[in-house]
């Protein structure tokens, strides 16, 4: 362990002077994101760190000071600062916020945990498909830190005004909700809309449209076993499906909008449905703005058919120790704690993020809070869609901006969605070299 000192012989403890043992300074930087609350959840992680100084590490004492850097609110933008980093090996940040589809890519810039006083154990409690994502060639290189998967948000009451009995499980019954709530509301609000979700050409869009042609039955973009399997009827009919939402029952602004665009807007009253990820729940607890916990509710995505299965993009992330940090040793000992069980129970009471622990979905404190439902779409977290990061590494970044991309221009009307994946497939060929699934067959046109 690279924590543990060497010890020679019995006399050279004894002859250890007092002076081995004197608390030395060290700072540490952390790269968060950049919302409000992000940000003010991981000041106080930060401070219950730093209250627990001196800090033994490696057998000696240090006074730790955390500073907080926050990062662009972009995952594809954050990635890109993070290449900057380490193609010029800068120790700009020594600990950093790893999103679930970036360890491959990423590996040989990042410390291997295991190689550090309590990572092998602490790894032990976290969910085994999690940690298995963030080992690369035996190297564990992000301790998880939460996790993630997509959410279909409504407004109980409305459904409830308009006579619908519960949130709808095909996104046609989605459609159709939205369409007769719209006409209603907008009597009184022009500016109310159906529904919210991220459109803009980034990293969220690929979590968007995987979940469209998942629940449509077309694949994953890039199957496990490394097979293309994009162009297919079923995916044509998953974009057909989400352009036509555009200017009809999703604003003509939504083909720019992240998370905090749609979470907005849905807070703010002016939608009846959102896509998002489950923090956005913790932002509704004790909001005095027309929407709150009290009209909400949360459930799975639509299929794409009656009878179907629903698809949730896994998402989550994890702790990252630079390997041109000046403090690895700390940086490691910090990031060991801020993913540990009670940091992760604190994390999913304040800021709704999902824990990788899975007895904290037993604990009575999460249990009897507003977030007890984690308990009850466990599964849902449990099974949810992978991104084909691992079959296409290290290409993944380039494969997944190829399809947004397409998706993006599929939504925007500049191609029809049979054009945009017959050249993704092509494109997909040529930059991961993978075969095509004979799915692909299913289009008349190939």
């Amino acid at each position: 362990m690279k924590r543990l000192l060497p010890v020679v012989g019995l006399g050279l403890c004894a002859s250890l002077s007092a002076s081995a043992f004197a608390q030395q300074n060290a700072t540490i930087r952390w790269m968060t994101g950049n919302t409000a609350q992000s940000v003010q959840f991981a000041n106080e992680v930060a401070q219950r760190y730093m209250d627990a100084n001196p800090h033994t590490i490696g057998g000696e004492e240090y006074n730790v000071t955390v500073e907080i850097i926050q990062g662009p609110e972009s995952a594809t933008d954050r990635y890109a600062l993070y290449l900057q980093f380490f193609q010029a090996q800068s120790g700009e940040a020594d600990v950093l916020e790893i999103d679930v589809i970036w360890p491959g890519d990423l590996a040989e810039h990042l410390v291997d945990l295991y190689e550090y006083e309590g990572a092998r154990e602490a790894a032990e409690e976290h969910f085994p498909a999690i940690i298995e994502n963030n080992t690369v060639d035996g190297r564990l290189v992000g301790m998880p830190a939460f996790t993630d998967a997509g959410l279909l948000y409504y407004r109980s009451d409305l459904l409830e005004e308009y006579g619908f009995d519960g949130p709808p499980e095909t996104w046609a019954e989605l459609e159709e909700m939205a369409r007769t709530i719209m006409e209603g509301e907008r009597a009184d609000n022009p500016d109310f809309t159906g529904f919210v979700w991220q459109g803009e050409a980034y990293e969220g869009l690929t979590c968007n449209a995987l979940e469209w042609i998942a629940s449509f039955g077309g694949g994953t973009i890039v199957s496990q076993e490394g097979q293309i399997e994009v162009f297919n009827d079923q995916a044509i009919a998953a974009l057909e499906t989400a352009a036509g939402w555009v200017g009809t029952i999703s604003p003509q602004a939504v083909t720019g909008f992240q998370e905090e665009d749609a979470r907005r807007i849905f807070t703010a009253g002016n939608a009846v449905f959102m896509r998002n990820w489950p923090y956005a729940y913790s932002l509704l607890i004790d909001a005095e703005g027309p929407v709150t916990t009290e009209n909400v509710g949360v459930t799975t995505l639509p299929a794409g058919e009656e009878g179907g299965t629903p698809a949730a993009t896994l998402g989550g992330w994890q702790m990252g120790v630079s390997r041109y940090s000046s403090n690895i040793d700390v940086a490691v000992d910090f990031a060991l704690f801020a993913t540990s069980y009670e940091e992760q129970l604190q994390r999913a009471l304040v800021v709704n993020n999902l824990p990788t622990i899975e007895a904290i979905y037993e604990d009575e404190r999460l249990l009897n809070s507003p977030v007890a439902w984690f308990a009850d779409l466990l599964p849902v977290f449990q099974s949810a869609v992978a991104r084909p990061s691992t079959p296409t590494a290290p290409r993944y970044n380039e494969v997944s901006r190829a399809f947004f991309t397409a998706v993006h221009g599929v939504l925007m009307g500049t191609t029809d969605a049979e054009t945009a994946l017959g050249e993704l497939e092509f494109t997909l060929e040529e930059l991961t070299g993978l075969p095509v699934a004979g799915g692909a067959q299913d289009v008349a046109s190939r």
